[in-house]
């Protein structure tokens, strides 16, 4: 019996393993915190808030429409593709030119080619500042 309790005394190991998983845990905080500071999340783009809306016409046309936004002042260029779903692509048309540029709310670029199926439309903005982002990503 006494040779057993001689193994049963073990309390060290418990504050020991305490010590290290705090320390450790206060490392991963201290890593976390000086990526933030100094700049390592700042790779992130700018998002702009922009709308367009999409309406099938008829069996083969759909209408993209550019509704604006707090930022539309900085597009470019509005652009509108797609897929019908047979898979072949749609063709944009605003006046003859597959893009608008510097749109204004209400202007609208016409896709041909479209099925009465569910065909993938999905209509880009390019800013001023070299960017360019998705603003509609549909099924009509």
């Amino acid at each position: 019996m006494k040779a057993n309790r001689k193994f049963m005394d073990e309390e060290a190991v418990s504050p020991v393993i305490g010590v290290i998983l705090m320390v450790a845990i206060t490392v991963i905080l201290a890593a976390v915190i000086a990526a933030f500071v100094f700049g390592m999340g700042s790779s992130l783009k700018k998002t702009y808030s922009i709308a367009a809306t999409t309406t099938q016409i008829n069996a083969d046309e759909i209408e993209v429409t550019f509704n604006g936004g707090p930022d539309a002042d900085l597009v470019l260029w509005f652009n509108a593709s797609g897929s019908a779903s047979d898979g072949t692509a749609l063709t944009a048309s605003l006046n003859g030119n597959s893009t608008a540029q510097n749109p204004t709310v209400g202007t609208i670029l016409r896709l041909t080619g479209a099925t009465n199926g569910r065909d993938h439309v999905i209509a880009t903005a390019s800013f001023d500042d070299g960017t360019t982002q998705i603003i509609l990503d549909t099924y009509v």
